[in-house]
């Protein structure tokens, strides 16, 4: 699930997942967002794609959440 470049999630692998390992994902997910924020803030943000990126993978997330609660 993890690249090198950081979280690379497909739809279809959360889609597989439970809702533990969802739930797991997303707060790694929320975690490193602030991280790249406060870098972000600090000027030490190397990749600034960084940011969108793992604000749409946390979107992903919740939308997969969504579909397995309904």
């Amino acid at each position: 699930m993890r690249s090198e470049r950081g979280y690379d999630v497909k739809a279809k692998q959360l889609r597989e997942m439970n809702q533990d390992e969802l739930q797991e994902t997303l707060g790694d997910l929320q975690r490193r967002l602030f991280d790249l924020r406060s870098q972000s803030v600090t000027e030490k943000l190397e990749n600034s794609k960084a940011i969108i990126n793992t604000r749409r993978d946390v979107a992903r997330i919740k939308t997969v959440l969504r579909e397995h609660s309904e």
